[in-house]
């Protein structure tokens, strides 16, 4: 039986147990592009002058880890 083949049948019995397929583009957090516009992005946030306000921001819209 061919990928082709297997990967059509799996899709088959996901959709009969109810199941549809979602395809998204994320980025790619293995990249070294990605890496060093995390850093850029972390020095910014970590040299401004106010820090105290992105802190309150980000802990405003995160949830909390025992959730």
């Amino acid at each position: 039986m061919a990928v082709s083949d297997r990967v059509g049948a799996h899709r088959d019995r996901m959709r009969q147990q109810g199941y549809r397929l979602v395809q998204m583009w994320v980025p790619d957090v293995r990249s070294d592009s990605f890496a060093a516009e995390a850093r850029r992005q972390s020095l910014v946030v970590g040299s401004a002058a106010d820090a105290s306000a992105e802190q309150d921001y980000i802990e405003a819209v995160s949830a909390p880890w025992d959730e």
